[in-house]
């Protein structure tokens, strides 16, 4: 009895020693015994305005990234064709030239038209059935017209900047040269579309640039033009203002009896050296300077123009030089898919004056016989003419 009461004594003063060991294990701190700061992490304002500038280009990247994609536009029609000299006739033109042009264009889906500025003869015209057709938009050459009538009306000079936004502005030499569309946009409302309009009538546009030539479309101002049109304006620019009809002789007797014959005489002698800095800029740093890959010999004057439509992409390039042996006017025009546009265009261009050059075009000649009077076609038989 007196062993089993030590027992439950020693039990109870085994329990209550424990007790005090039990509560302080309930009551341990789990927390790591170093501090954490509760400081705040600042960026400078300058930290933030890179990052903010960041954020914003790098989502306008993805937005232009995505427009991009959505609006690339197809083209169906291909820059290549076989045979397009098919059909043509050549009697009566220039062999060299068309030789030339035959070489520059290569199988390219297109055309190549050259005139002699002072009477209207072509001398090649390389797919007369394109160089005749229907037609195509004229792009950005629908510039040169422009440029003259604003010119003309005293409205800008070469020298005179055109704002075109809240930090830039561009006068006509270099918008001729890098084909600004924005200022002649600026041109063309200060002009006014009357103005515009009564302009590219009197050079032409929108009517029959040739005389008696079979197969000759009229073209519909400002929505399409054909490529020989083109030429005349080329032509004019170069003469100082005569607009010649165009004439294709067709056999040898013809090119004997060729006679000019005058369309009109505008008074743009004293715009046209206006824009001859622009013109002989777009071959040097413009939109032409691809010409200048393969030829560099004679200052060549040139309008680029690229746009599309329906699938098929337009590329025009219309030029001119004037030398001391003779003087060219040449238009090329393009259509077809990514590979068509003004500067190749241009570069065909190049080609075909290197052709030219090689073949002594540009040096002097013996003088030909005087040529038949020019001929100027009373208004009605012009309106007959055009009627046909």
């Amino acid at each position: 009895m007196e062993s089993l009461c030590k027992s439950l004594g020693r039990l109870v003063l085994v329990f209550i020693l424990a007790i005090p060991v039990v509560s302080f294990a309930a009551h341990v701190n789990t927390r790591p015994l170093t501090s954490r700061s509760r400081s705040k992490i600042t960026e400078s304002a300058s930290a933030r305005k890179r990052i903010s500038r960041l954020h914003r280009r790098r989502r306008q990247g993805t937005q232009v990234a995505r427009r991009h994609r959505r609006y690339r536009e197809r083209f169906y029609t291909s820059s290549y064709a076989n045979d397009i000299t098919d059909g043509d006739v050549t009697d009566g033109e220039d062999f060299t030239v068309r030789a030339a042009a035959i070489d520059a264009l290569g199988n390219m889906n297109g055309t190549v038209v050259a005139l002699d500025p002072n009477n209207g003869r072509i001398l090649a015209m390389v797919n007369q059935k394109l160089a005749l057709a229907a037609g195509a938009q004229p792009c950005s050459t629908i510039k040169v017209p422009v440029a003259l009538a604003a010119i003309s009306e005293g409205i800008v000079t070469k020298d005179t900047e055109i704002r075109l936004g809240r930090y830039s502005s561009m006068n006509m030499t270099t918008a001729l040269a890098r084909s600004n569309n924005a200022y002649f946009e600026a041109l063309g409302r200060k002009l006014g579309f009357a103005r515009v309009h009564r302009y590219s009538q009197e050079f032409g546009l929108g009517e029959l640039a040739g005389y008696q030539i079979e197969g000759e479309h009229r073209g519909i101002y400002p929505a399409t033009e054909i490529p020989a049109k083109l030429g005349g304006v080329g032509k004019m620019c170069s003469n100082g203002g005569t607009l010649y009809y165009l004439q294709h002789p067709e056999t040898r007797g013809e090119v004997d009896d060729f006679a000019p014959r005058t369309k009109r005489v505008l008074k743009i002698s004293d715009a046209i050296p206006e824009m001859t800095d622009g013109l002989s800029g777009a071959t040097h740093y413009g939109t032409a300077r691809h010409l200048r890959l393969n030829f560099s010999e004679e200052e060549v004057m040139g309008k680029t123009g690229t746009c599309s439509h329906a699938g098929t992409r337009f590329g025009w390039f219309a030029s001119y030089v004037n030398t001391d042996a003779g003087d060219i006017v040449i238009v090329v025009f393009l259509r077809g898919g990514r590979p068509t546009y003004g500067p190749k265009a241009a570069e065909i261009a190049g080609r075909m004056y290197r052709n030219l050059y090689d073949h002594s075009f540009f040096t002097a000649k013996a003088a030909p016989p005087a040529p038949a009077t020019s001929t100027v076609l009373p208004e009605k038989e012009v309106q007959d003419k055009e009627l046909q």
